[in-house]
């Protein structure tokens, strides 16, 4: 039986080791934390992760769907909360589809217990890779300060952005990487539940508060709460460095965020306890080295969260490798080149998506003009399906591949920005002239 190890017991390792021991692989696990499976409560980064259709996809190839439905809560649109208070709803797609609001510890729970289910899987915790001989495909571990090692036949790199494994590739021959820190941070808070343990705003949407330089979000929990996110510059007139003391804290909030202050009693307990962390985008090629060595995830490309795709890419790393592996009769000669051409430039594509996205939450959600464009689209789409799909649709609610919804993306736009110059378009937004013209534009 071909032994692998998994470095990274993460979201993506977790899946990966499934995928592996279904297809009846030896599998050893080996995650740098404590084992999260009996806990209540997961420490470390916890933004809710938003789970669609790729992500679904994957959990569904190993019998995990339905589970992780359970402990998911539908979002069916943005509510985006305006600075005068005011509120509107903006559907996320146009078949009323929705993306999931889910716990990062609860979903990584139930992969290692899947993973765990498997004879031919075993888990190790608290063992951090601190080196790879690539021409033995030796792994070394330290152990609660014990040295070991361990031989595999092949190595899959899901330790996460900062990844060991990608580390010791860098020293390899033609071997790209970049990193690219935002200069926006972020900060977990939290909107708590009532007294009767219900959601104080819908569960059913992700509530944005868009100001420009800056925004919050919040997610819904099962438990009633929110988890919410304030993304803004580390430094500047609005930013965490001015936020330096709980007077400002508080006159921030009550300017910028009055109806979320007044869901938030312990902000500044929860402003003060949780940390300030930052935002970076990692991008590399090749993504195997040799038959030997697979980088899968965050350690591969690491993306900023701004389009809720990075688990879900994650997860497609999963899945389409397993594609690729049943196309090649698991000859790996073939295998890792073909993972690396299917999936690099995808999660360069998506990379470069999440970025568009954050400026377009960020600055342009609330813009008049930006919601009508958006209209137009969504009229022409439900009309057309079969000619046009709007880019968060492609992204989120189809498998066509993000380089892919980038290209079309392009055409799309160049022909959206046509229409918005048009004359009085605020009055005949959608009409049979505007309908002729995008069909004439896309023929």
């Amino acid at each position: 039986m071909e032994k692998v190890a998994i470095v990274g017991g993460g979201l993506v390792g977790a899946m990966q080791a499934v995928y592996m021991a279904k297809k009846g692989y030896q599998v050893d696990v080996y995650e740098r934390r404590d084992d999260i499976r009996d806990a209540l409560f997961v420490a470390g980064k916890s933004i809710n992760l938003a789970l669609s259709d790729r992500g679904w996809e994957a959990l569904a190839k190993i019998d995990l769907e339905e589970e992780i439905k359970k402990i998911a809560i539908p979002m069916r649109g943005r509510k985006i909360h305006n600075s005068d208070l005011s509120q509107n709803f903006q559907p996320y797609g146009i078949h009323d589809q929705s993306i999931w609001s889910v716990s990062r510890g609860g979903l990584n729970q139930r992969l290692l217990i899947k993973a765990a289910s498997y004879d031919n899987c075993n888990l190790y915790f608290n063992h951090k890779c601190v080196n790879l001989d690539l021409e033995s495909n030796t792994l070394y571990f330290d152990h609660k300060g014990e040295n070991k090692s361990a031989a595999y036949d092949r190595i899959f790199g899901t330790d996460g952005a900062f990844s060991a494994i990608r580390s010791r590739l860098e020293k390899t021959d033609r071997f790209n990487y970049s990193q690219y820190y935002l200069k926006h941070g972020y900060k977990e808070l939290l909107i708590p539940a009532t007294k009767d343990g219900l959601h104080q705003i819908d569960p059913n949407a992700l509530h944005i508060w868009p100001r420009g330089g800056f925004m919050l979000i919040a997610l819904a929990n099962m438990d009633g709460s929110f988890t919410v996110t304030l993304f803004m510059p580390f430094e500047g007139e609005n930013s965490f460095e001015s936020l330096d003391t709980n007077e400002a804290v508080e006159a921030f909030f009550e300017k910028e965020f009055p109806d979320a202050l007044d869901m938030m009693p312990d902000l500044l307990e929860t402003y003060k306890k949780n940390p300030t962390s930052s935002l970076v985008i990692i991008k590399t090629y090749p993504w195997n080295y040799n038959d030997k060595v697979i980088l899968m995830g965050d350690a591969a490309h690491a993306i900023v969260p701004f389009y809720g795709q990075g688990m879900n890419c994650g997860f497609e790393d999963c899945s389409v490798l397993d594609t690729i592996m049943n196309e090649n009769n698991n000859d790996w000669n073939k295998v890792a080149p073909a993972y690396t051409e299917a999936r690099k430039r995808n999660g360069d594509a998506i990379a470069d998506l999440a970025m568009r996205n954050y400026i377009e939450m960020r600055d342009l959600i609330a813009k008049p003009e930006f919601l009508l464009r958006k209209k137009i689209e969504a009229a022409f789409a439900k009309k057309h399906p079969e000619k046009w799909l709007p880019l968060y649709s492609q992204v989120t609610f189809s498998h066509i591949p993000y380089a892919d919804a980038v290209e079309n993306a392009k055409i799309q736009d160049a022909i959206m920005d046509e229409v918005m110059k048009m004359e009085n378009i605020n009055e005949k937004w959608i009409n049979q002239e505007i309908e002729e013209f995008i069909l004439s534009k896309l023929e």
